[in-house]
């Protein structure tokens, strides 16, 4: 795995051993894929990236010009996958004011512990959602974020899942814009009603 554009261009990242079977990092080329649909809307964005395993997704919006990173897991080996990561691609950060933050929570509990002690306070631009396939977990995620302050009315969320998951078109006030395929994956595209996958 490596970074694909921006500052941290082609810096390799850590992954974890082939038999670990509990993370399962996005592919570079549906990575590559996801932020050519995303484009601009990444520059200057407070990120969110939920059960962030190497970091990877989170990492590559900073390099493309996010202004904050949130990384959100549990497991121990996906914390310090996360934090390698995040130093080995900070060491090569131009000057300015570009952060990332590494928070361990299992997000099966939910989000509402999170912002309910004020771990996370203020809502994000852009939210990335990668949940273990086929536990429900995306839906679960979603319908908390609507009901959430974690979102205002740009919030863009993209949720990541086996590509035979069915998810809602309307979870609360959110509404999927748009659906795309690689290979055995999807990526859903959530907004607040009437919104769009451009700004």
């Amino acid at each position: 795995m490596r970074i694909i554009s921006g500052w941290a261009r082609g810096r390799r990242l850590f992954s974890p051993a082939p038999k670990d079977q509990q993370i399962r990092p996005t592919s570079d080329r549906a990575r590559e894929a996801l932020f050519s649909i995303l484009a601009g809307r990444v520059i200057e964005a407070r990120v969110l990236d939920l059960f962030a395993g190497t970091g990877a997704v989170g990492l590559e919006a900073l390099s493309r010009g996010a202004r904050q990173v949130v990384f959100i897991d549990h497991g121990q080996t996906a914390l310090q996958l996360i934090k390698k990561n995040v130093e080995a691609c900070l060491s090569s950060q131009p000057v300015g004011d570009r952060s990332a933050q590494i928070i361990r929570h299992d997000l099966g509990r939910g989000i509402g512990p999170l912002h309910n002690s004020g771990r996370l306070a203020e809502p994000f631009d852009l939210i990335f959602l990668d949940p273990p396939y086929g536990r429900g977990l995306a839906e679960k995620i979603l319908t908390e974020l609507a009901a959430s302050p974690l979102i205002h009315d740009q919030t863009l969320i993209v949720a990541e899942e086996t590509i035979e998951a069915l998810l809602s078109e309307h979870i609360g006030c959110l509404h999927l814009s748009d659906q795309r395929r690689y290979g055995d994956s999807g990526f859903w595209f959530y907004h607040p009603q009437g919104q769009g996958v451009t700004r």
